[in-house]
């Protein structure tokens, strides 16, 4: 998979889609930790990321980071429940599989390997919508199926506490929503384990931790969201009692194309055509305007000492920081970080470009802000050196 990645990357002549890079296709700066990075701390609204990533973000440096689809773990978790109930099934009673009634083996058999959606459900090729579709619609036609394992099933431990804690409440009034994301919570064993069963309170409460995380109003890490898309999947697991991957469909695409709209041309603009950040640019325009004002100063006092052009050729120093700092900042992008291949993805901290593309527009761009650089440098010093000078 690495090897067909690095290949696609090698391929490419343009930017990259959101697409690929929640895929993983990319490579920095356009890859889905810059992306992560850029919504955290340049969009607020990482939450939209969180939605489908659940990501413990850890440094650059490190091998790599762990990223889990929120979202399609649902579905994994949805799709390991069947597996498991087959295989408890068949223990039981060997002699299902010569009979004609086996709903759960087949929906097994067809459902095959589902890789993680990156995108939209609407991109989904037809054997992908048609194991979905098989999966959901096996789900929805077990609710209420026997709990396997229950007693070891982390989410019919929560549905318990839940249920416990409405009847606490007069008058059915609701506790606090739960919180999902604490760092604290147990966490699952693979699911290729032994000792990893799957409950359908598990899904249940899988369920519910995306809709009390990120759905409902006033949740945790809320996404805003159409109130019909909310109501919708309210409806659904509250009321009908549906547990199904198909209940995120709607408002996954809508959080795609909201990222697509809001914020992923923004990201394309900041890491493909520049290299800084804006506490950096922040720092440049005010060291720059320094800069230039030190260097006026030392000017004016030269022409007015009558100063000769040899001392103020200190000149070249101050004017010349003053326009490199000045452009990096017009231009979002530091020359020569960029000629040397680095761009910054959080302040003073600096990541190889590896994306061919990228690099390439990124020199091109370095090369032309130099060349601004350079013309107003000279310009303002050959101003301040050459000027004849007048001693008051």
């Amino acid at each position: 998979m690495q090897g067909s990645n690095m290949q696609f990357e090698a391929q490419r002549n343009r930017l990259p889609s959101l697409y690929e890079v929640l895929a993983r296709k990319t490579a920095a700066p356009v890859d889905l930790y810059c992306f992560y990075i850029y919504m955290r701390d340049q969009q607020r609204s990482v939450d939209y990321l969180d939605f489908w990533y659940a990501c413990p973000v850890s440094n650059l440096g490190a091998p790599c980071f762990v990223i889990r689809l929120d979202v399609a773990q649902h579905t994994s978790l949805c799709r390991h429940f069947v597996r498991e109930l087959r295989r408890s099934i068949l223990v039981e009673t060997p002699d299902l599989e010569k009979t004609n009634s086996k709903r759960s083996s087949y929906v097994l058999d067809h459902m095959g390997e589902m890789n993680d959606p990156a995108g939209p459900s609407t991109d989904l090729n037809d054997d992908e919508k048609i194991k979905d579709q098989n999966l959901s619609a096996y789900l929805r036609e077990n609710t209420g199926a026997s709990n396997h394992s229950p007693q070891s099933s982390l989410g019919s431990q929560q549905s318990g506490m839940r249920a416990s804690g409405d009847r606490g409440f007069a008058g059915g009034e609701r506790p606090p929503r739960p919180s999902f994301m604490s760092r604290n919570s147990p966490t699952r064993t693979d699911s290729n384990s032994p000792a990893h069963t799957v409950a359908r309170a598990d899904i249940r409460a899988s369920a519910e931790k995306i809709l009390y995380t990120y759905i409902l109003p006033g949740s945790e890490r809320e996404v805003v969201l159409p109130q019909g898309i909310v109501q919708a999947i309210t409806t659904a697991i509250e009321e009908e009692g549906r547990d199904d991957p198909e209940l995120f469909d709607t408002a996954k695409d809508y959080t795609f194309q909201a990222m697509e709209r809001d914020a992923f041309p923004g990201f394309l603009r900041s890491k493909a055509l520049g290299n800084l950040v804006p506490p950096s640019l922040f720092l440049r325009v005010v060291l720059g305007l320094l800069a230039m004002f030190a260097g006026f100063w030392a000017a004016f006092i030269f022409i007015f000492l009558d100063a000769p052009k040899h001392t103020r050729c200190w000149l070249i120093l101050p004017f010349t920081i003053g326009v490199y700092l000045l452009a990096s900042h017009q231009y979002s992008i530091d020359p020569i970080l960029a000629l040397l291949g680095y761009s910054e993805y959080t302040f003073f901290n600096f990541s190889r470009v590896r994306e061919p593309y990228v690099r390439k527009l990124l020199n091109k761009r370095a090369l032309m802000v130099l060349l601004v650089t350079i013309a107003v440098g000279v310009c303002v010093i050959v101003l301040f050196i050459f000027v004849p000078g007048k001693r008051l």
